[in-house]
């Protein structure tokens, strides 16, 4: 078996661990690990855009208040300003590095609006802005010869100085890395380590995220001793494409900040009676709204109606959304978009600091792997891409300042398989996947009672237990690990969603349909980590 050195390990390959390679002294040995191809990550799919004050008639303040607003109460205050205030920087970095942004008549960048926002701060390019800026760093990252780019690795669990019963303060050593290649788990060993993993909307049945979206970088920090936070809040996106044919194709909201308008079979214009900002109301207003409005007629979906929009203007804004839509039959330009909501973006994480770094000591988590307080209980759209490449570029500064005094790992061991053998009963974790997904989407989804809870937490239990006699009896697979990593994270939504004896934000509960007046993140501590006071 093999096994590594490096100076910075970063687990994920989209928007936030490759914004952290990028800024990194290039003295230092990087590794980065992609699930699968190296744009294989929920920024490729991005379609909206990064939102940031660049515009003259804008403000910071009023940046500052939409997402505050937007929040619920629970944003962070200092994790917001410090967001913000940092916003115009990461896009100029951007444009730097090349990404080719949308630019209107006068050669400046085009800036578009969405949910929540109160002026026009989406810097996109048409509507695949992820896809720019993610082959765009991709590229950069392969240019540079102290990175080295690994795919098709899958983290199984960290090394820290507390699991190997060292004598010192909890630090992060390295990682077990399973090489789908080789099927061998592979042993990294590295002075700082980085969670880019991205969310866990694998949980859920229907979902815009991409296979690789299993809540790993939460589910591996929890394992080794971090705090999570605010798990029960999870982001549905109102408007994916309803279609037998696609795998939930995202219809982005910036279509609706041109003014798409969402209508019942019968047209009706519905969004007006829920909220005064209609469809550009916060996403958990439009997709509760989308949701009852769907369990109260008994429909499949709602529809998206841009066709009162020149064809030209809505070919030239949304050409790949015209282009998929029509792929299907649908021509956006004369004919409405049936829209259902799905599973789109995991506001809570692993507990961090203003730079990124966690509860163990030189590790970091990125991206919407982590907590930082930004997103409250909603995020608003467009905040998360610039989360990533601002505390991206924090955590690349406190790197650079540790270095000096940051000694190499200790020798660790390699895996261990000798008392393991191959399974031939793969078609068990298949079943109990599917099993997961289909009762998290039934019972912990966008409408949520105590008792859906309790009998989502039942089966997860019982899932565990199974998944733990595997995982010590079979080698390990990347199925086995991205479902043994997802019924955890899916009992840390469950359990976070029980706790909070509310309805806010995304958790909206028929047991406590009122807002409290006190404001307080839901925490929960590793139970083998807790200290009595």
């Amino acid at each position: 078996m093999k096994d590594f050195d490096y100076d910075v390990l970063i687990i994920g390959s989209g928007a936030a661990g490759l914004t952290l390679a990028l800024n990194l002294p290039t003295s230092l040995k990087i590794a980065v690990l992609s699930k699968a191809e190296l744009t294989e990550a929920s920024t490729y799919y991005a379609q909206g855009g990064v939102a940031a004050v660049i515009d003259e008639t804008d403000t910071i303040d009023s940046h500052i208040q939409d997402t505050l607003v937007a929040g619920a109460g629970l944003c962070h205050a200092d994790a917001v300003s410090f967001t913000v205030e940092h916003g115009a920087k990461a896009i100029q970095w951007l444009v730097d590095q090349g990404v080719r942004f949308t630019l209107d008549e006068t050669d400046h960048l085009h800036l578009t609006r969405e949910g929540g926002h109160s002026h026009r701060r989406i810097i996109h390019a048409a509507d695949t802005t992820g896809m720019a800026i993610s082959t765009t760093l991709v590229n950069r990252v392969k240019s540079c010869a102290h990175i080295d780019l690994l795919v098709n690795r899958v983290a199984v669990d960290l090394i820290t100085s507390k699991k190997l019963g060292l004598d010192e303060d909890n630090r992060v050593l390295g990682a077990y890395v399973l090489n789908q290649h080789s099927g061998q788990v592979e042993l990294f060993k590295s002075r700082f380590v980085a969670l880019a993993t991205g969310g866990a909307s694998k949980a859920y049945f229907y979902t815009c995220n991409p296979d690789i979206a299993t809540g790993d970088g939460i589910a591996m920090a929890w394992r080794a001793g971090c705090r999570v936070a605010n798990m029960e809040f999870n982001q549905f996106h109102p408007t994916s494409l309803y279609h037998p044919q696609s795998k939930a194709f995202l219809v982005t909201e910036a279509m609706r900040g041109e003014g798409a308008i969402l209508r019942l079979p019968d047209g009706e214009r519905f969004m007006p009676r829920f909220d005064s900002r209609a469809e550009l109301a916060p996403r958990d207003i439009v997709a509760r709204a989308i949701d009852f409005e769907m369990k109260r007629l008994g429909i499949r979906c709602v529809y998206l109606d841009i066709t009162h929009k020149d064809p030209e203007f809505i070919i030239s804004h949304f050409p790949n959304i015209h282009k998929t839509c029509l792929s299907y039959g649908i021509d956006i330009t004369k004919d409405w978009i049936p829209v259902v909501p799905t599973a789109h973006f995991t506001c809570g994480g692993v507990m961090v600091n203003l730079q990124s770094e966690t509860d163990i000591k030189n590790l970091y988590a990125i991206g919407e792997t982590s907590f930082t307080g930004l997103h409250g209980a909603n995020r608003m759209a467009s905040n998360s891409l610039l989360e990533c490449f601002v505390f991206a570029m924090a955590a690349a500064r406190d790197i650079e300042q540790r270095l000096s005094h940051t000694a190499p790992p200790p020798a660790c061991p390699l895996w261990d398989e000798s008392q393991v053998r191959n399974s031939d009963e793969d078609v068990v974790i298949l079943h109990n996947w599917d099993e997961l997904r289909r009762f998290m989407w039934d019972y912990v989804g966008i409408v949520r009672t105590d008792k859906r809870l309790q009998r989502a937490l039942r089966r997860i239990e019982l899932l565990k237990s199974e998944i733990s006699e595997y995982y010590s009896n079979y080698k390990v697979s990347s199925n086995l690990l991205e479902l043994r990593n997802l019924v955890l994270v899916s009992e840390l939504i469950v359990r976070s969603a029980l706790a909070r004896k509310e309805s806010r934000g995304l958790h909206y509960t028929l047991d406590y349909p009122q807002m409290n007046s006190g404001l307080v993140d839901t925490v929960l501590v590793p139970p083998e980590f807790l200290v009595e006071t």
